[in-house]
């Protein structure tokens, strides 16, 4: 039994189809990604300042 056939589609719980896993369909693929483009997805804590992230990475660098 393959994975597809275990786990639903994320956004709409549909049969995954090999094709476009993990999603069911490129409309799913997509609303995926257009959540990702809006911000609606998120990772929980505190948000992160963009200058800190880049003062962060130029320390890294010397």
């Amino acid at each position: 039994m393959s994975l597809s056939a275990k786990k639903p589609c994320p956004i709409c719980r549909k049969a995954r189809s090999e094709q476009f896993h993990p999603f069911c369909s490129q409309r799913c693929k997509d609303r995926d990604l257009a959540r990702w483009f809006s911000d609606s997805y998120a990772v929980p804590g505190p948000p992160a300042d963009p200058d800190d992230i880049a003062q962060d990475s130029s320390r890294e660098q010397d």
